[in-house]
């Protein structure tokens, strides 16, 4: 799951390339997934943001665990090893929480509300991004 980087620059910010996020079995998750790949992008990541479009998404890379504080909305989060397998599924975080510290999750990526259901997506899934 380590696709070519995208570089060090805004989070979310429209020239920032997307990755599309897709099941084994070539389903797509979300289309559009933009990387956090610096500590500053970490720390941001969606605070702030009024929504997550329905198609997007926002992987934290590296990451264990997750927190809520200043979100505005609910998320979906999985959070997968440097296979890309799932180890851990979060359905509809809500604001001001936070997660588990997740031991073998390398990464985090957060969705909008219901599309990890919607996409069929479980522990042990291996998820790709392209």
């Amino acid at each position: 799951m380590r696709p070519e980087s995208p570089g060090s620059i805004a989070v979310m910010s429209s020239t920032q390339r997307k990755f599309r996020l897709s099941t084994s079995g070539g389903k797509t998750v979300v289309g559009a997934v933009a990387m956090a790949d610096t500590p500053w992008q970490r720390f941001m990541g969606l605070m702030g943001k009024r929504e997550l479009a329905a198609d997007a998404g926002l992987c934290l890379r590296p990451c264990s665990s997750i927190h809520m504080f200043f979100m505005r909305f609910p998320v979906d989060v999985a959070f997968i090893d440097a296979d890309g397998k799932v180890v851990r599924l979060y359905h509809g975080l809500r604001p001001w929480r936070v997660s588990r510290v997740v031991r073998r999750a390398k990464a985090a990526i957060e969705l909008p509300s219901g599309a990890l259901a919607r996409a069929g997506v479980g522990v042990g899934d291996l998820l790709t991004m392209s």
